[in-house]
């Protein structure tokens, strides 16, 4: 079984792009834009994933919650929580898993801001790690299950990058590369992980939501992924790793207190050394800040 598709939800779980007034944000990853020093953000955002290949068909559905807190002007701290339930079929019969899974928690700090009238320019780099709160040891009838099905990875992971946010009343673009650093469990260790996104967002109208004023982007994304190979017992898998390169348009529709959205993220090219191939990502959100 291909490691790869699972390790790639995984890091799906890094969107947490926060803001506060009407600006946009990113779908799929994070965004340089402050978070106002006491102010909380909650989003929420539900992921479809499915992959495919060999005989084989898994999908996962995933909630996920991120608590966003400036601490600082310029220093963020986040919190994700992610939900999923898992479902691998195969010609032999399908196999299931739900619950909670690996939680992160990163901070984010600005070093550049450069504002003007109508414009605003943030550069911010990030730290985290993600702790094994999900299960790694789960069975069923059929006996242990794989790495994929499995909720959580079992070990402490650490990831960071850096993201850049240019935006004016008109239009946004962020641009984020990042590193995922596996250590391992159970025997087993997931491939590293290298990611580069970039997103533009353009405002399409201004509609107005009980008086309130209200913008309605169009958003472009491009996220490409290369994964190592994971290893088992010490000795690379073969048949793991891989890269994906994603677009994903979408729509959302921000208020100065709140932002509804939603993208699709299409392969556009992929090498995924095992049988498992993206299908499709489907995303549907909602942040607020208080």
């Amino acid at each position: 079984m291909n490691r790869y598709y699972h390790k790639y939800l995984t890091c799906l779980a890094l969107a947490a792009s926060v803001t506060t007034g009407a600006y946009a944000a990113p779908v799929t990853f994070n965004t340089a834009l402050p978070v106002s020093r006491g102010e909380p953000i909650i989003r929420l955002q539900y992921i479809y994933n499915r992959a495919s290949g060999g005989g084989a068909e898994m999908t996962v559905n995933a909630a996920v919650g991120v608590l966003a807190y400036g601490v600082t002007p310029r220093l963020a701290l986040f919190g994700i929580v992610p939900y999923a339930n898992k479902r691998l079929e195969t010609p032999g019969g399908s196999r299931e898993n739900s619950g909670f899974g690996d939680a992160r928690l990163f901070a984010r700090y600005t070093v550049l801001q450069q504002n003007a009238p109508g414009k605003t320019l943030r550069l911010a780099p990030f730290i985290g790690i993600e702790a094994p709160t999900g299960k790694s040891r789960q069975s069923d009838a059929a006996g242990m299950l794989p790495p994929p099905l499995q909720l959580g990875s079992g070990s402490w992971d650490v990831f960071g990058g850096v993201v850049a946010t240019y935006a004016t009343t008109r239009w946004q673009t962020d641009a984020q590369i990042s590193y995922r650093e596996n250590t391992g469990a159970n025997g087993f260790e997931a491939g590293n992980q290298y990611r580069a996104d970039a997103s533009l967002q353009y405002r399409l109208a201004t509609p107005s939501f009980n008086g309130a004023l209200a913008y309605l982007f169009g958003v472009l994304e491009a996220n490409a992924i290369v994964i190592d190979q994971d290893k088992i017992a010490g000795v690379n898998n073969i048949n793991s790793g891989g890269s994906l390169l994603l677009f994903a348009p979408g729509i959302q529709y921000a208020t100065r207190r709140w932002i509804a959205e939603t993208a699709v993220q299409i392969p556009v090219a992929q090498d995924a050394n095992g049988p498992l191939k993206k299908d499709i990502t489907i995303r549907a959100g909602f942040r607020v800040n208080f």
